[in-house]
Formats: C-alpha cells, sequence, structure tokens
C-alpha cells in the first residue's frame, strides 16, 4: 500500500495539540509534523515523524525564511495533504501546497469562538477543507463544515 505523505503543520502549544488530536491513529504512520523548535515541541512530538523550520511570528524576513524552507521540505515530502491549526507559521507551506495541488485542510483553533483568525481569513480561499468548531464562525466562513475536537 502506498503511504499517504501527510504533512501537519502549526505553531506550538494549543495549536499543536489540537492537530495532533484531528489525526486519526490510523494516519498517524503517515503523518509528518511540522513546527518550529523549543523544549515542548521537541518533547511532543519526540516519538512523531517531524522537521522544525523557522517561526515568522510578524517578522517579513522570517516569512522569506519560511518559505524557503517550506519551498525545500514540500519538494522534499511532496505531501498529498497538508493539515494545519494555524498560526502563521503555517500560511507558506499552505500555498505552497496549495499551487502544487496538495489537498488543504485547516482547523480554526477552537479558542475562536466569535472572531476569525488572521489565518484562517488568509487561508479559507485555498483550503479545500475548512473545519470550524463553532456555528458563529459560518458568519466568517460560509462554506466551512462544522467539527470539534
Amino acid at each position: 500500500m502506498k503511504r499517504k505523505r501527510i504533512i501537519g503543520i502549526s505553531s506550538g502549544g494549543g495549536h499543536l495539540a489540537e492537530l495532533i488530536k484531528a489525526i486519526p491513529a490510523s494516519y498517524e504512520k503517515d503523518m509528518i509534523y511540522v513546527t518550529f523548535r523549543n523544549g515542548h515541541t521537541q518533547n511532543t512530538l519526540k516519538n512523531k515523524k517531524r522537521y522544525f523550520i523557522i517561526d515568522p511570528h510578524i517578522s517579513k524576513i522570517k516569512y522569506m525564511i519560511n518559505f524557503i524552507q517550506s519551498f525545500f521540505l514540500f519538494i522534499k515530502i511532496r505531501p498529498k495533504v497538508i493539515i494545519s491549526s494555524g498560526a502563521g507559521i503555517a500560511i507558506p507551506l499552505n500555498i505552497i501546497g496549495s499551487v502544487f495541488n496538495s489537498k488543504i485542510i485547516f482547523i480554526e483553533s477552537g479558542a475562536r469562538i466569535y472572531n476569525p483568525s488572521k489565518t484562517g481569513i488568509f487561508l479559507y480561499k485555498h483550503a479545500d477543507l475548512f473545519i470550524i468548531q463553532y456555528k458563529s464562525l459560518l458568519t466568517y466562513f460560509p462554506k466551512a463544515k462544522i467539527g470539534s475536537l
């Protein structure tokens, strides 16, 4: 059976916890996690396939570095699916995946009850499947599917 090559990308902390929780156990062998390196992310992903890239936060220079790292990582892995729960670290890889026809799945953070995230707003138009956890966000994302973790 051919491997699916799935990338799960998010920032650390709650975004990463939500991403890991969203992945069915049956897909875990196909998952490659991408996030930034710190003590928490290294410990959380210590027994998983993973890569670390720079967290751009709000720096334009770091976004360019993140884009380059994401591009080379995309070429290396050639994922069929990219799943993200945000935040900004995920934007470049999702855009690259969209251009190269990977399926893009975005999960809006459970912390977003009434207002959308900037990453969600940006990636909504690129996502093949956009998941929200609260009906109140349908105002911003009318084609989203409601799901919960």
